[in-house]
């Protein structure tokens, strides 16, 4: 290799390697605005002043917003659901709760992780069946070893875990202000132990009443279905 080929060989992977950077630190700053203000609200100038880059190389790296969106989005899902993705070192059942447990390092992504399930996308559906997926598995695997009282719809159960877990990520401002504190923050996560683990071991009804009187309702519900072809008013008939 002539010396004209190998510093044309050098020039080109250093061009390359700052290619490849600036398009992760196009992603990053798109992930923590589009987190941080929603996607509507965020213009490719902000990202790419954000980024220290120009919206024309936003352009050449990603198309459009849209496109952007679409990197991002599977970019964060693969965060929370890849045990191999670096950035986070924990199996797939235990990615979310290590994020939680570290916001000052996690936050943009959990921020744009809340902004995903509310405004709704495929990388969104596949994040969220693979939360309630993962909080199955952990149910099942304490229902094997003895420790879960008997349920009667063990689907729907992990599907009300699984939305618990998630209620302080998607409503994390309401959930600040009624608190007075970030509820993700060390002091938040510590002030929801104990009340947690109270709910899910006693549950909060000193007596067997409420859920008697629920059982009953609906096996008399289930004995008299509704017909549904029964006019119900006189224009009806």
């Amino acid at each position: 290799m002539t010396l004209t080929e190998r510093m044309f060989s050098m020039l080109y992977m250093r061009s390359v390697a700052d290619d490849l950077t600036a398009r992760a630190r196009i992603r990053d700053a798109a992930i923590a605005a589009f987190g941080r203000d929603g996607f509507d609200s965020v213009s490719l100038r902000t990202i790419a002043a954000d980024a220290g880059v120009s919206a024309a190389l936003i352009v050449h790296h990603f198309g459009d917003k849209t496109s952007l969106r679409t990197i991002c989005d599977d970019y964060v899902v693969s965060i929370f659901t890849d045990e191999n993705h670096e950035l986070i070192d924990a199996p797939t059942t235990d990615r979310v709760r290590a994020a939680l447990h570290d916001i000052d390092r996690y936050g943009p992504y959990i921020d744009y992780l809340a902004r995903m399930l509310i405004d709704g996308s495929p990388a969104a559906d596949r994040l969220f069946d693979s939360i309630l997926a993962g909080t199955r598995s952990v149910l099942d695997e304490q229902r094997d070893a003895g420790l879960l009282e008997p349920m009667s719809d063990p689907e729907m159960t992990s599907l009300v875990v699984a939305l618990m877990g998630l209620a302080p990520v998607v409503m994390r401002t309401q959930v600040t202000r009624a608190l007075g504190q970030d509820q993700l923050s060390p002091a938040g996560l510590l002030r929801t132990t104990l009340p947690m683990m109270e709910l899910l071991t006693h549950g909060i009804y000193a007596t067997g009443a409420f859920l008697d009187g629920a059982r009953a309702a609906m096996d008399a519900a289930a004995s008299d279905p509704v017909d549904e072809a029964k006019p119900d008013t006189e224009e009806e008939r």
